[in-house]
């Protein structure tokens, strides 16, 4: 499916929605932010008021992370402040004020509070993130909340070539790529692929044109 063709269907179903919400979800490497960047970017082209939303600006601090045993396991769906997620949709789908959201800095490893606004005037919003259509308690209590949702799932070779050049270019070792790939990502990754809700528009790859 093109990039044209979901812009397409995202206009269709927002009709004269006055706010527009849409889920792409998916495991760690699948493209979700690329894609959502990309859709971005076409829907500006057509005339609409677009935002991303990005669930990664929601992982809990490192100290928090440390004192709960957690940090290695940060990505997990453990790792993420779910009610303040659920409470800032909530906002934005209000349409009644500009809404300032938190962004992760995966060059540092922290969330940056504050660091997007999203104005009453944006139409359309792309929330992406590995864990939005996870059908576990607490990400569960999101069902209902989209009102369209797309699913990235590579094949697990991609995923793993990837997951593997992200922590090179930042500039892991051997042994700490490994566990970021086995340890973390990819689990967590098989979690999402096995326990997620089925969504309106599936994908293994998207093309540009």
């Amino acid at each position: 499916m093109t990039l044209a063709a979901i812009a397409d269907s995202i206009v269709e179903k927002a009709g004269n929605l006055p706010r527009f919400i849409v889920a792409i979800a998916g495991p760690p490497g699948a493209g979700k932010s690329t894609l959502a960047d990309a859709l971005q970017d076409e829907l500006t082209r057509r005339g609409e008021k677009s935002a991303v939303l990005p669930m990664d600006g929601f992982h809990m601090d490192n100290g928090i992370l440390e004192e709960r045993g957690l940090l290695k396991r940060k990505g997990a769906p453990e790792s993420f402040d779910v009610r303040a997620f659920i409470d800032i949709v909530s906002a934005v789908r209000r349409t009644d004020q500009e809404v300032l959201v938190p962004v992760f800095d995966r060059s540092r490893e922290i969330a940056i509070a504050s660091a997007r606004p999203v104005s009453p005037e944006t139409r359309i919003i792309l929330a992406e993130g590995n864990y939005l259509l996870l059908d576990e308690a607490p990400w569960s209590r999101l069902d209902g909340m989209f009102d369209l949702s797309i699913f990235v799932g590579p094949p697990y070779e991609v995923l793993e070539e990837r997951l593997r050049q992200r922590w090179v270019h930042y500039g892991l070792d051997a042994a700490g790529i490994e566990w970021k790939l086995y340890g973390n990502d990819l689990p967590n990754g098989k979690r999402i692929i096995d326990n997620s809700r089925t969504a309106d528009i599936a994908l293994e790859f998207f093309e540009t044109a």
